[in-house]
């Protein structure tokens, strides 16, 4: 079966047709390892087998010889098992004779996962999304590509010109998709594209740029590389944007030597428990939610260990595969495998004498853990393909958003191991509950921010601190620097709510009075209108500016005037 990916210009014929296009994106793993992009023509069928008849072949003991189907019938698409030994698996249930599928569903043939794809008749009049499809998104394709180890490449696009804006939109490959994400920068995610195939998709979006002798710039990262979340990754390629730095030059730049922002009592607790323990021998578990600072913690604990002129070596265990990731923590010999031309050091190794962060612990294969354990208990490590032991001193620090008590149940996890690396736990509390500490961590990145624009630090405006303090955060520390950022984008000598994401502005507005239910709707409309009225004074009526404040695309923008009366629609004649 062919590995090679379905190359942008050909992306380009679908994206033009005015008509629905459903198609299949087909990964293959073992030794035919690969990815390619099937179409599914209207009334044909696609037919998955060893049989070299079949429409998708592939050499494996797993699939039949003519094992499953898939047909499209208008907008009707069906998934039919053809009696294999095995069975086929539709979003991870078997499934018995024909069955109705639908965008995003995943057919599982042996080696063979087919995603389902299809593409909008409307493409052709919205080809770019709105924030909030692109933020799901992006969610779903990382959450993809973290289970299945497959390369996705984050996009970041500043234009101000909605035509060239469009162009880029529509000669994107089926699967891909570009999103409103703040004033003049536009979300892109690539599907399937390493780092350097990403890198060549966003040279040929600037083309359009150019060739239009219109002003663009582009950065990309990579998942699981660069980030395994939606927060690590817009963060990571935010930063690319504004300092022109690669997402990897950016998180090896010296930082400045920041004290973290302690206020909230619980806080305070962890940070007196880390003191206590920063100078002992014992490992360290850090328990927490995604984004709300693990990470922050484990460099604290180092900086405060004798350790601390010592490296302290950080690794993701849910952005490797198991192979990699063993290699990597352990290092390998010359010839352990193809591609191993020379020995490798590896993580260990590189920390011996300070300290190994182990971050996401919980997505560590149960083999690995089992090889883990041994290095923790004998503090002793034998490289891939290597007979001799190294001695490591190592310190480890591990951390997890996941439960490792449920995970131990359920057989996920080893208890020996979650005994062994939890010496001393420490619980980092989510955002929500640090209150006293949203809008000092607000200012603190909004200050980083400004400095890297080389501009003046704008100030938040008191509606912008009625909005950050009414929010859930349920992505903590990550989400709020994020927002931070966004806003910094958009914003004048103040951060207003008008300059944060519309989830921030909505809670924002809960926390005002409101008019009673029946009054709601014209409520709501007199809130925009007021807003937008604000945002185009404040610009002296120009609607890009104004729009940027907004955080709307001009188009948007010129729509709502035309809703409220601010702008006199077009006439017919024009």
């Amino acid at each position: 079966m062919p590995t090679e990916l379905q190359t942008q210009e050909a992306g380009t014929a679908f994206a033009v047709h005015d008509a629905a296009h459903a198609f299949l994106v087909i990964h293959v793993e073992g030794e035919e390892r690969g990815s390619r992009v099937v179409d599914l023509p209207d009334g044909v069928d696609v037919t998955f087998g060893r049989s070299r008849g079949a429409t998708v072949h592939v050499e494996s003991e797993k699939v039949s010889r003519m094992h499953a189907r898939v047909k499209r019938i208008g907008d009707v698409i069906e998934v039919e098992d053809l009696g294999s030994r095995n069975g086929t698996r539709v979003n991870g249930e078997k499934i018995e004779g024909i069955l109705r599928v639908a965008t995003g569903d995943e057919i599982a043939i042996g080696s063979i996962l087919a995603v389902v794809g299809v593409t909008s008749g409307l493409r052709r009049s919205s080809p770019i999304a709105d924030d909030v499809r692109g933020e799901s998104r992006l969610v779903a394709e990382v959450d993809r590509s973290v289970r299945y180890h497959r390369p996705l490449t984050v996009g970041l696009v500043r234009i101000a010109n909605d035509a060239v804006a469009d162009a880029m939109a529509r000669s994107l490959r089926p699967m891909d998709l570009m999103a409103e994400d703040a004033g003049d920068d536009y979300l892109v995610i690539l599907p399937e594209l390493t780092r350097s195939e990403g890198a060549e998709a966003m040279e040929r979006l600037l083309d359009f740029a150019r060739g239009a002798g219109v002003t663009a710039k582009a950065a990309t990262a990579q998942c699981p590389e660069d980030g395994t979340t939606y927060e690590t990754l817009i963060g990571a390629v935010r930063a690319s944007l504004r300092t022109g730095r690669s997402p990897r030059d950016t998180a090896t730049a010296p930082k400045t030597a920041n004290e973290p922002i302690v206020l909230d009592p619980a806080m305070r607790r962890v940070y007196t428990l880390v003191e206590r323990i920063a100078d002992t021998p014992m490992t360290v578990l850090i328990l927490g939610e995604t984004g709300v600072g693990k990470e922050g913690v484990a460099e604290a604990i180092h900086k405060k260990s004798s350790r601390r002129d010592k490296p302290l070596i950080k690794l993701n265990c849910a952005a490797l595969p198991e192979t990699l990731l063993e290699s990597e923590l352990f290092g390998y010999e010359r010839g352990a495998f193809t591609g191993a031309d020379k020995r490798k050091v590896g993580f260990f190794e590189a920390a011996d004498g300070g300290t190994l962060f182990l971050d996401e612990i919980g997505e560590m294969p149960l083999a690995l853990q089992a090889k883990l354990l041994r290095v923790l208990e004998r503090k002793m490590i034998t490289r891939v393909g290597g007979t001799t032991e190294i001695a490591t001193n190592a310190r480890v620090v591990a951390a997890t958003h996941r439960d490792l008590e449920a995970e131990v149940r359920v057989g996920r996890f080893r208890q020996d191991l979650m005994f062994r690396i939890g010496g001393f736990t420490l619980v980092v509390p989510p955002l929500r509950d640090r209150a006293a500490e949203i809008l000092p961590l607000a200012e603190h990145f909004a200050s980083l921010t400004a400095s890297e624009q080389g501009r003046p630090v704008p100030a938040l405006a008191e509606d912008a601190r009625a909005a950050l303090t009414a929010y859930a955060w349920p992505g903590n520390v990550r989400e709020l620097k994020n927002a931070i950022e966004r806003a910094l984008v958009l914003c004048g000598e103040q951060i207003t709510m008008a300059d944060l994401p519309e989830k921030l502005r909505d809670a924002g507005q809960r926390v005002r009075p409101v008019a009673p239910a029946a009054d709601m709707r014209g409520h709501l409309a007199e809130v925009e209108r007021a807003a937008i009225v604000t945002a185009l004074e404040a610009e002296d009526q120009n609607q890009t500016r104004a729009a940027r404040r907004l955080g709307l695309s001009r188009r948007a923008l010129i729509y709502k005037m035309e809703k409220y009366g601010l702008k006199p629609p077009p006439s017919r004649a024009e």
